[in-house]
């Protein structure tokens, strides 16, 4: 038996033959269908390409990120620490040959904006060092039983951290870093140029006499001040802030 079997059979024969009529409609529905797809997609990438034309721009703005400010906080110093038998701390830096005796008349730190004369100063009755009269707040004292600034040893200069009233001398000392310079002024016409090698905060009970008072084969330059918290009971503060600066090199004032 010939014919066509669409599920089984020998040789599947070829679909019977359609009407022209229903070819012809179907070729236009297809053609159709196809317009009307490519209409729609070429809609879409027009809406796609201005959203925000047809009202479709998404609602969450685009945020700009601003650069953040840096930080500029100053750390804190790096005291000096070190038992109170160890020498005072030396910068960086070959010493220069000490010169002769002559009487400081001015100290001059330039990064604190000091700019300051030199008093002469002694012991008082109780043994501790004189310091400068307190309604000057912008002396500083040298004390003369040691040597002067730029001798050979140590040169010791006291100043007040403030008075009743405001800041003084020495408000700024502990701003001091190592490799800072400091000049004295002497009498004799020349300046000695001291370069920092520690800055300590020493509490007063256990003030490190031998490594600020004991004799050094150098010039060196300690500057004094208080430091700490102020004790009302005493009227005092419970620390001290100690300088340790050694004379790099001088010239003619």
């Amino acid at each position: 038996m010939s014919g066509y079997y669409p599920y089984g059979g020998q040789t599947p024969a070829p679909p019977p033959s359609q009407d022209k009529g229903s070819t012809a409609l179907r070729a236009v529905l297809i053609t159709a269908a196809i317009a009307g797809v490519v209409t729609v997609v070429a809609g879409l990438l027009i809406v796609l390409k201005s959203p925000e034309e047809y009202g479709l721009q998404s609602s969450r703005d685009t945020l700009n990120l601003q650069a953040q400010p840096k930080q500029t906080a100053q750390p804190e110093p790096a005291w000096f620490q070190a038992p109170a038998n160890v020498p005072p701390p030396l910068p960086q830096i070959t010493p220069a040959p000490p010169m002769l005796p002559s009487t400081p008349i001015r100290l001059v730190i330039k990064r604190l904006g000091i700019n300051a004369p030199i008093q002469s100063v002694g012991l008082k009755r109780d043994g501790t060092i004189q310091v400068p009269p307190s309604e000057n707040h912008n002396l500083v004292g040298w004390y003369r039983n040691m040597s002067t600034p730029g001798e050979v040893g140590p040169a010791v200069l006291l100043g007040h951290k403030d008075t009743r009233t405001r800041a003084a001398v020495f408000a700024r000392l502990p701003e001091l870093k190592n490799g800072d310079t400091i000049e004295v002024k002497r009498q004799d016409k020349t300046t000695a140029v001291f370069t920092v090698g520690g800055v300590e905060q020493a509490d007063k009970k256990t003030f490190p006499t031998q490594r600020v008072y004991g004799e050094q084969q150098n010039a060196q330059l300690h500057l004094i001040t208080c430091g700490g918290t102020y004790d009302r009971s005493t009227g005092h503060y419970t620390d001290n802030v100690i300088v340790y600066a050694t004379m790099t090199s001088s010239y003619r004032s």
